[in-house]
């Protein structure tokens, strides 16, 4: 059976949350010669793989890319093989940071400004005391690259969770893969200004009503831009179904 499903030329994950945690647990026993990435992609990514072509390389390369954003599962079910849920990046880094309370996995946090880095990780301390915080460095290390990648390699983490924002997050990673020792490497946006509190979450209401972008976009009028990506996808992957 086929666990994928191709959308605008970025194949997309067809794995549910919990099948998702269970493949990145067995990827943490594999011995692998660079780091697994995860991509947790929404139709930003997607119209951005179609007018860059190192974002269309990095889909390509991806181990494994999961739907982020109801217009991803909108669009599966257009093409006729749908998505069984969102398997969004914040959702995904909570359930990865109790399953590592549980299980003791090491974690290492880059990006964000300084301020909350700190905070998001005193809050990851206390919410789950048992996991193991490898190291942090915020996101502004252009002068001190080198530096940041032999922390990483020094305490090789079990994931490394990048927070500099898509894209930028995930061109990092796929430059850098090659040199970072860690198991998982997996690019989460602004998750850690969530965990921080300096940034809501939409309340779960929204959520239900898969309006969430909506929601963003109301409570931060800037994003008025990234999200005229939304009705592009829109258009150009139900053209693309109706063709298939």
């Amino acid at each position: 059976m086929n666990n994928k499903v191709e959308i605008l030329g970025v194949p997309f994950s067809k794995l549910t949350m919990k099948e998702t945690l269970d493949l990145l647990e067995k990827t943490l026993q594999d011995n692998q010669d660079k780091p697994f990435h995860l991509i947790t992609a929404n139709p930003e990514f997607v119209v951005g793989a179609l007018q860059e072509p190192i974002l269309e390389e990095i889909a390509a390369e991806a181990d494994l890319i999961t739907p982020d954003g109801i217009g991803i599962v909108m669009a599966s079910r257009w093409y006729g093989d749908p998505v069984p849920e969102r398997v969004a990046g914040y959702d995904l880094l909570l359930q990865l940071l109790e399953e590592g309370n549980r299980k003791k996995w090491s974690f290492y946090f880059l990006g964000s400004s300084e301020e909350v880095s700190e905070l998001a990780t005193d809050k990851i301390k206390e919410r789950y005391p048992n996991l193991i915080i490898a190291g942090r460095h915020n996101g502004f290390f252009k002068d001190k690259e080198a530096e940041v990648l032999a922390e990483i390699n020094t305490v090789k983490p079990d994931f490394l969770i990048v927070a500099l924002g898509a894209p930028r997050q995930e061109v990092w990673i796929h430059q850098k893969k090659a040199f970072l020792h860690t198991k998982i490497a997996i690019g989460v946006g602004g998750s850690l200004d969530v965990i921080a509190g300096k940034v809501k979450r939409a309340p779960l209401f929204w959520q239900k009503l898969n309006l969430e972008w909506f929601y963003r976009l109301i409570s931060q009028p800037s994003r008025w831009k990234r999200q005229l990506a939304l009705p592009k996808f829109a258009l150009k992957a139900y053209i693309a179904a109706k063709k298939k």
